[in-house]
């Protein structure tokens, strides 16, 4: 008899051919329960938008779809509100829900790409603002119990690109919902990239959240392909944060290298710049390459492997390490 194989292909934003034994989706915690209890211990691997993660090998076991929907007003004081959204959801529309109720702090994470339940295992970031800025808890399933445990901020451990759920509780929970803690007076964060210069462009002198998610919209659209148009995972890699001294040292070489405060002792420095600057920028290597606009950005022009990307990864690194010494880590998980 013929073992069936299932495509991954439509649920991964790289678009690299890849199978599975099997996939289920879920829309309900007893939905989940039913689910583990049919696989009975078999692997499995939990999925969402499929926008960070790079399948490089059939996966001995069953993919199962986060798809759990929902967005809840919980409670609203005169300035805060807290809004509890299903895992499943989109985090574009949920972010674009909160701009458009006038629900601020989310705003300039805009157009990131995947799902709500995602976001705080990455603790997600983009232009001075992390997921973990407007979290306030969640819920997730432990596999194993089957119970559903609350975790607070602090129960998260959110570091940089991280948390808990990426270190010593990885493979033991499913996310089903998460708690926001938005602002109705927010205090806007306009600083970071080129927001300014986008909204001097578009002509706003007093910006609403709105206006500063357009901004954001906007840069991310001039600077980042489209998924269904060239396969990608967004930011392949984190920006390193280095000891001061090295930054310094850097910043000798190339004054206007762009460095961030990354708390007492420490700097970030921005990845993309760090590839540009080794040569790899725009870079075609067979079926993928380095993005033409945005180094930070690995791509599929159409036929990679998942196998060939993770390789373009490895020289990329290896690369950047020759370079300058300092060795680049991968945002997007490796399947």
């Amino acid at each position: 008899m013929t073992k069936v194989e299932y495509d991954l292909k439509p649920y991964n934003t790289f678009g690299v051919r890849a199978s599975a034994d099997g996939i289920e989706a879920f829309q309900n915690k007893s939905e989940l329960t039913e689910v583990f209890n049919r696989l009975s211990g078999q692997p499995s691997f939990i999925l969402g938008g499929g926008s960070n993660v790079l399948f490089t090998n059939h996966f001995n076991g069953t993919i199962l779809l986060n798809r759990i929907p929902g967005m809840e007003l919980i409670s609203e004081s005169s300035n805060d509100v807290f809004l509890k959204c299903g895992a499943g959801e989109n985090w574009h529309s949920f972010v674009a829900h909160c701009v458009s109720n006038g629900f601020g702090g989310i705003e300039n994470l805009s157009l990131i790409p995947g799902s709500v339940g995602a976001s705080p295992i990455q603790n997600i970031g983009a232009y001075g603002v992390e997921m973990k800025d407007v979290f306030h808890s969640l819920e997730a399933f432990h596999i194993d119990s089957k119970e559903v445990h609350t975790f607070s901020h602090s129960d998260c451990a959110f570091g940089y690109r991280d948390s808990v759920f990426k270190g010593k509780l990885k493979g033991h929970y499913v996310i089903l919902n998460v708690t926001f803690r938005l602002s109705k007076n927010p205090v806007l964060n306009t600083k970071y990239g080129a927001i300014e210069q986008e909204l001097e462009k578009m002509g706003v002198t007093s910006p609403t959240i709105k206006d500063v998610s357009a901004a954001v919209i906007a840069i991310r659209k001039s600077k980042l392909p489209d998924p269904a148009e060239l396969g990608n995972a967004g930011s392949f890699f984190k920006n390193p944060v280095v000891n001061e001294d090295i930054a310094e040292e850097i910043l000798s070489r190339y004054p206007n290298a762009p460095v961030y405060p990354a708390g007492e002792g420490y700097k970030k420095l921005a990845a993309g710049w760090l590839i540009e600057q080794s040569g790899l920028k725009g870079k075609r290597f067979g079926e993928c390459g380095v993005h033409t606009q945005q180094a930070l950005v690995l791509v599929n022009y159409g036929n990679a492997t998942g196998k060939e990307v993770l390789e373009l990864s490895n020289h990329v690194i290896e690369t950047v390490q020759a370079s300058f010494g300092i060795s680049l880590e991968r945002e997007v998980n490796i399947v």
